[in-house]
C-alpha cells in the first residue's frame, strides 16, 4: 500500500511540473480530488505559461459551469411557472352566474366609467380578452340586447392609415357590425417612442350602453356592495 501512495506521489508531482492541474491530475490517477495531490505537489514551481493555461481553463470552466447552472434555472422557473400557471387555471374553472357578476363589478369598478354626475355606461380597454368578458357580462348580467351596445376606438394618430384595418379588427374580434361604431378618435400626442409592435397594435376599444341609466345605478349599488368588503 506504501508502495502504491509512493508511486502516485511520483507520479503525481511529474504531472504538476508538467503543467498539469490538481483536477487534472486526480482524474489521470482516479484518485479523490483531496488534499493529498495538493500537499504533493506544494512544493512544485509551475512557470508562467503553465499558470497562464491553468488561469485559462478555470477561467473557461468557471464560464461553463456558470452557463449550466443558468440554464438549469431557466428550466425550473420555466417548469414553475407552468404548474403555477396551471394551477390558477384550475382554480378558476367554470364561474357560477354569482362569481361572474362579482368578477364583473370589480373590472368594471377598475375600468368602467365612474365619473361624478354621469350615469353613462361604458367601458374602455385594450385587451381584447377583457372587452370579450365584458361585453358577455353586459349581455348576460345586465341583460343588454346587441342593438344597444356602440362601440369606438381611440388610436394615437400614427395609425390613421389602418384605421380601417384596425375598425375591422375589432368588429370581428367582437362579432359588433361596423354600423354600430362610432367615428374613431385618433390621438393627436406624439409618440416619442418607436414600438416593435405598430402593425399588431389596435388601440383601445371604448364600449357603450345606449340608454343605460338604470344599469349605471344598479352598478353603482353593486360597487358599493362589494366596497363594504373591505369595511
Amino acid at each position: 500500500m506504501v508502495m502504491v501512495q509512493v508511486t502516485k506521489k511520483s507520479l503525481a508531482q511529474d504531472l504538476r511540473k508538467k503543467g498539469c492541474s490538481i483536477s487534472e491530475i486526480a482524474q489521470e490517477l482516479k484518485m479523490q480530488k483531496s488534499g493529498s495531490i495538493s500537499k504533493w505537489c506544494r512544493d512544485i514551481f509551475l512557470t508562467s505559461k503553465q499558470v497562464k493555461r491553468l488561469t485559462q481553463k478555470e477561467k473557461s470552466g468557471g464560464i461553463k459551469g456558470r452557463a449550466i447552472f443558468l440554464e438549469k434555472s431557466r428550466r425550473i422557473k420555466k417548469e414553475e411557472t407552468e404548474r403555477l400557471r396551471k394551477e390558477g387555471f384550475e382554480d378558476i374553472g367554470n364561474l357560477t352566474k354569482k362569481e361572474f357578476l362579482i368578477a364583473g363589478i370589480a373590472m368594471y369598478w377598475s375600468e368602467g366609467y365612474k365619473y361624478s354626475g354621469g350615469e353613462q355606461v361604458g367601458f374602455t380597454n385594450s385587451d381584447s380578452k377583457m372587452i370579450l368578458f365584458m361585453l358577455r357580462w353586459f349581455k348576460e348580467i345586465c341583460e343588454v340586447a346587441d342593438d344597444r351596445i356602440s362601440l369606438q376606438v381611440k388610436i394615437n394618430q400614427v395609425h390613421k392609415n389602418r384605421v380601417k384595418k384596425v375598425e375591422n379588427y375589432w368588429s370581428k374580434i367582437t362579432n359588433i357590425p361596423l354600423d354600430q361604431f362610432n367615428k374613431t378618435v385618433l390621438i393627436k400626442t406624439e409618440n416619442k417612442k418607436v414600438y416593435p409592435n405598430h402593425d399588431s397594435y389596435f388601440g383601445t376599444l371604448r364600449i357603450t350602453i345606449k340608454k343605460g341609466t338604470p344599469i349605471r345605478r344598479k352598478i353603482n349599488g353593486w360597487i358599493e356592495g362589494l366596497g363594504n368588503m373591505s369595511a
